[in-house]
């Protein structure tokens, strides 16, 4: 059997192609892909960012879809599914194809109430949200506590994140380099919209307490201000390197304010942490909010939209109908 998928054949070279299922890779549970999504870890495995470890590999970092066949007790045949993360587009076929062969341990259920159309409004970035919002509520973070900036804030964990958060009551600031598209950030929710220059530069140590916590996706300097201006106890929850991968700041937040700093990673966690963030996701998220999010593009608008992520040219969340 053949199936269309977007093909990587170099770190700069990738196109849709006919594959056959009998070159798919080890796992004990077929799925018939729905969709997929376009993250920003997507644009940079499209567009050379050494995220895919060997070649030819089919890219995409997710995708939701049905069970067409399981050698698991843990799922059956009909069964919709959603996978984010693990080696796919590094070492293991992804989800920018028809068809997927994948193990069972790394599948979750969705919940009744997601579509799997829905899942990829989510998708990883979504799912990343969810674990940040999971994070700065472990950190003791509540909605009287005071504000919460998002970073980021037109991109796809940003979108989710104010939708999220201010549906939890939460006010929520949201930080952008695109502050004309103020009015889409305050339809998911944003209180309040500042310009991402006001963090993106150097600055002091330690400045004024101006949020209780944070998501950010950014990293560099612009976590280094975001953690330099949170409140005393406060929590920031970091899962991006838009800006880069370095940590220009200092321990004086840590050491005078007690921030907590909490890494997320959305590729390895636990299949039980995974659980509990689609659970959460289908409880606080209002799917018609994120619905204005979202785009719809086929295989083959995946590399120009991938390109245009890097650019930020990207708002919200692309989700990809893998049989358009």
């Amino acid at each position: 059997m053949q199936f269309k998928a977007l093909l990587a054949t170099a770190a700069d070279h990738a196109a849709v192609v006919d594959f056959d299922a009998d070159d798919l890779m080890a796992g004990d549970v077929t799925v018939r892909i729905d969709y997929s999504t376009v993250n920003y870890k997507d644009a940079l495995a499209l567009g050379g960012g050494r995220i895919i470890q060997r070649f030819p590999l089919i890219a995409g970092i997710d995708f939701a879809g049905v069970v067409e066949a399981s050698g698991s007790a843990d799922f059956q045949i009909g069964d919709r599914v959603v996978l984010n993360g693990w080696g796919l587009s590094q070492t293991h076929h992804g989800g920018y194809a028809q068809v997927a062969r994948v193990p069972s341990e790394w599948l979750v259920k969705l919940p009744d109430s997601i579509s799997t159309f829905d899942a990829m409004g989510i998708g990883t970035a979504g799912y990343t949200a969810m674990l940040s919002v999971l994070a700065l509520e472990h950190g003791g973070l509540t909605p009287d506590r005071g504000d919460i900036l998002v970073t980021g804030a037109n991109g796809g964990v940003g979108s989710v994140a104010i939708a999220l958060l201010s549906g939890l009551g939460y006010r929520v600031i949201a930080s952008t380099g695109r502050v004309d598209q103020g009015d889409y950030l305050r339809a998911l929710g944003a209180a309040d919209v500042i310009d991402r220059a006001e963090l993106s530069s150097p600055g002091a140590p330690i400045g004024p307490e101006r949020w209780a916590g944070a998501v950010d996706s950014v990293g560099s300097h612009t976590l280094a201000n975001v953690l330099a201006q949170t409140a005393y106890r406060g929590v920031v929850t970091a899962c991006g390197l838009a800006q880069g991968l370095d940590l220009p700041g200092s321990v004086a937040p840590f050491i005078l304010r007690n921030i907590t700093l909490s890494g997320i990673d959305s590729v390895n966690a636990p299949k039980a942490v995974r659980q509990t963030a689609w659970a959460r996701l289908a409880r606080d998220l209002d799917l018609a909010k994120l619905g204005r999010a979202v785009s719809v593009i086929g295989l083959n608008e995946v590399r120009d939209t991938a390109a245009a992520v890097l650019q930020g040219r990207v708002q919200g969340r692309t989700v990809v109908d893998v049989n358009a």
